[in-house]
């Protein structure tokens, strides 16, 4: 009997499927360290104690997207040790914040299973929870991945669930206490309130970023992630390790800091894909489009929805006259974040 985990495979997934990942991880500021020095990442409330408490919370969580990136690499070597590529994400809720010294598992269910037309790969749809020492959900999200299948067996009855095309508003959870009444606007980095963004606006955040090897692989250990078009050179016939789409994510996010300093929480993953491949050596620019302006319950606290773009090529520029993302598109990625009002 082998002790060694080649993976799952296509043929290896049925919907209804319930899979506990193994290795639970307890978070520490090192991640956050560790965040801030892979990506440009200077959101006020993520970085200062201080600031977070002005804001109601006991203390600073970690980013929103070290939580994302955690509970997503726990379910790598379940889900997508033998994918072909992450295709996209759907239905994603951050349910609670997380704090150093707060350890995360997390789980998936299948809820779809699609073989493709050439018969050598497939598409599994799963729920992946992510849940804390107390047994809470701390985030929920959709994801979609192609996998290698193991041989040329028959193909399964394709189930394809039906997804939410955004989370509601009334379903974004706020964190218990967040008050943004007492923001300060000069400490986070910018004057720009929720009012001050119009629907449809176009916000090119300029800077860029040169994806790096090092970084790369660095980002992809850190999260535990080990699918292996990430680490493994060999697994590609053009010898490309593929850069890890959170990766991508994350630079973005830190990019759109600049003109959107004071969208301080993901709140809500509505919608996601990963447009073309990204590599080491390609400079990755950002650019949002406001999509939503909403406000909440909470005093001083808005939400604004978000379509936030990686790309190597211009802002404003996604698809071309037949529908298809652009070459240059790395990622189109629509979310809520929570704004002062």
């Amino acid at each position: 009997m082998s002790k060694t985990n080649p993976g799952r495979f296509f043929e290896d997934y049925a919907v209804g499927d319930v899979i506990t990942h193994a290795v639970p991880r307890t978070i520490s500021g090192g991640e956050r360290a560790m965040y801030h020095a892979l990506y440009p990442a200077r959101g006020a409330l993520y970085s200062s104690d201080e600031f977070a408490r002005a804001c109601g919370l006991p203390a600073s969580p970690v980013d929103d997207l070290i939580t994302f990136h955690t509970v997503f690499g726990k379910s790598v070597p379940d889900i997508s040790l033998n994918a072909v590529a992450n295709l996209g994400y759907a239905e994603g809720r951050w349910l609670r914040p997380v704090y150093a010294g707060d350890t995360l598992t997390s789980g998936s269910e299948v809820i779809g299973i699609k073989q493709n037309s050439n018969g050598k790969s497939g598409v599994v749809w799963v729920r992946t929870a992510g849940r804390n020492q107390h047994g809470e959900d701390v985030m929920t999200y959709v994801r979609w991945v192609m996998v290698r299948k193991r041989g040329e067996g028959e193909a399964p009855e394709a189930v394809i669930p039906t997804l939410a095309g955004a989370v509601a508003p009334g379903d974004l959870v706020i964190p218990d206490g967040l008050s943004f009444a007492n923001y300060d606007f000069t400490l986070a980095g910018e004057p720009h309130r929720l009012g001050d963004y119009q629907v449809g606006e176009i916000i090119d955040h300029v800077d860029g970023v040169t994806v790096e090897e090092a970084e790369h692989m660095l980002a992809t250990r850190l999260w535990q992630n080990t699918a292996k078009v990430h680490f493994d050179a060999t697994h590609r016939p053009d010898g490309k390790r593929l850069i890890y789409g959170g990766h991508v994510i994350s630079l973005a996010r830190a990019l759109s800091f600049n003109g959107l300093a004071n969208a301080q929480m993901i709140v809500a993953l509505n919608a996601g894909a990963h447009a073309n491949p990204c590599f080491a050596g390609d400079t990755v620019r950002a650019w949002s489009e406001v999509l939503d302006i909403v406000e909440t319950n909470a005093p001083g606290v808005g939400a604004i929805r978000l379509r936030l773009v990686a790309t190597k090529g211009d802002a404003g520029a996604l698809r071309g006259d037949d529908g298809k993302y652009l070459p240059d598109v790395l990622l189109d990625l629509d979310y809520w974040a929570l704004m002062p009002t």
